[in-house]
């Protein structure tokens, strides 16, 4: 264990605030996972890697053996379901669950492995849980936190008087501007399910609450049970994106607290910012919505495929507070860092474990500030590439703990996203628009072949002056 002290920003006091776990000998993260039912996209990726360096940070500061962190799989839900039964129309539903989240699970194992990502210290199952589910809601129950009606359970907000801290909006506000299920058997509108009976050939379990009919649990409890099973009533981190804070965090939150008779959930709340792509919130119905694996084995994106810790290093680049913008150049500068750095490692075969230095040790510590930690590596390879080796040690050694290990790359061979002739028509539409003297349209085509990884060159002819552009892949 070292004595660096590590500052995070907590969501629920709006703060950065001095670490201090419950339990120096068993730190403990829970950060959510994915619902297995389709590829993971790029969005769910930036959660998965911010809590996997924070994850290294722990064990880095309190030792690997003292670290205890729970990423979950929800494998029971509606989307589940659907998908499921359009897939595999004529076999039985719940063995066709069962082959769409094995499918879905182990794709997105090989994807964040890709990423770089350690495996978590568990990785428990929502269907592993029910039983935990169970106990959690005959408790709230009792406590008069929930109630039954119409073989649902829900839970009772009015029951919780600080209801919407972790929001920081009251039940009013939170009313207003959510889009709640409108039933009948609701004592107030933001009152939420905690069990629900299941249809014909839906997966069905005893019922709590002396409920006759089965039914099966909704999306909040299971983090709640699974987070109580395997961390306890409080543990000092719970993580996952911005997006979750309300209503699956805020409703963690209360069903955990009234439950179990806690102050607290956990200690410390994380949260990482929103993913745009291309300066558009991603969606299907844009076109721009892309998984992990179509960025690794396809040319979706910018006309090609990108390695593993090239997403990676593009990823941290950002603060994992703010919103990130994902685009063909961003990760071309990536690829154009991670290129210097692993030629700089393979030049000198350095070969040592992953660690932590001083140096880099300071910003991670600061609130996760990777993208500290990437110009401290920057300016470790300016040193290296003066001839310092001990700067291209440190530099592999603080990148291989980074989870970006810079052994055995192989630069791939460029191909243009387009066809020439699309781009040759661009370059001549491009000199018509600065012979017209129109800048801006001028600078829009350069810039729209950059996004591709299109880079543009003028020059002129030293006889007759003219200009002259050529253009390269980068």
């Amino acid at each position: 264990m070292t004595e660096q002290k590590i500052l995070f920003y907590n969501s629920i006091t709006r703060t950065k605030e001095d670490f201090k776990p419950l339990d120096a000998q068993n730190v403990r993260m829970y950060v959510c996972g994915p619902t297995v039912y389709d590829f993971a996209h790029i969005g769910n990726a930036r959660p998965i890697v911010v809590f996997d360096v924070v994850f290294r940070l722990l064990r880095h500061v309190f030792g690997e053996n003292h670290v205890t962190y729970v990423r979950n799989i929800t494998d029971v839900d509606d989307k589940i379901n659907r998908r499921a039964a359009e897939e595999y129309p004529n076999v039985p539903l719940n063995e066709a669950i069962a082959i769409v989240t094995r499918k879905t699970e182990a794709q997105f194992h090989r994807d964040i492995s890709a990423l770089g990502v350690l495996e978590p210290s568990v990785e428990p199952r929502a269907t592993e849980h029910i039983a935990e589910m169970r106990t959690l809601i005959e408790a709230l129950v009792v406590k008069g936190n929930a109630y039954v009606a119409e073989n649902h359970v829900l839970f009772d907000v009015s029951s919780m008087p600080d209801y919407g801290r972790l929001a920081n909006r009251s039940l009013e506000e939170m009313e207003a501007g959510a889009r709640v299920e409108v039933a009948p058997y609701k004592k107030n509108a933001m009152d939420f399910v905690l069990w629900k009976p299941s249809k014909k050939g839906e997966p069905a379990w005893l019922s709590p609450g002396g409920i006759e009919a089965q039914g099966r649990p909704g999306w909040h409890i299971e983090c709640s049970a699974m987070a109580g099973c395997h961390l306890g009533e409080t543990f000092d981190i719970h993580g996952g994106g911005i997006d979750l804070i309300f209503p699956h965090h805020e409703n963690e939150v209360a069903q955990s607290r009234c439950a179990h008779g806690t102050s607290a959930m956990a200690q410390v709340w994380m949260h990482n910012g929103f993913l745009q792509v291309e300066g558009e919130k991603m969606s299907k119905s844009l076109g721009n919505f892309i998984t992990i694996n179509e960025l690794l084995a396809t040319g979706k994106f910018g006309g090609r495929s990108w390695a593993g810790p090239i997403l990676r290093l593009a990823m941290l680049a950002t603060h994992y507070r703010q919103p990130i913008n994902w685009a063909v150049a961003g990760l071309l500068e990536a690829e154009k860092t991670y290129v210097r750095w692993a030629e700089l490692h393979q030049a000198y075969s350095v070969e040592a474990p992953p660690a932590l230095t001083e140096r880099v040790a300071r910003h991670l510590c600061n609130d996760l500030n990777t993208p500290g930690v990437i110009a401290e590596l920057h300016s470790l390879a300016r040193e290296a590439e003066k001839g310092s080796e001990d700067a291209v040690r440190e530099l592999s050694v603080n990148a291989r703990f980074l989870g970006l290990a810079l052994q055995g790359y192989v630069k791939p061979e460029r191909t243009a996203p387009i066809p020439v002739e699309d781009i040759e028509q661009r370059i001549a539409e491009r000199l018509a628009a600065r012979n017209a003297k129109n800048w801006a349209e001028a600078d829009r085509i350069r810039d729209e072949l950059a996004a591709l990884g299109i880079q543009l060159k003028d020059s002129k002819k030293t006889d007759t002056g003219e200009i002259v552009t050529t253009w390269e892949i980068l």
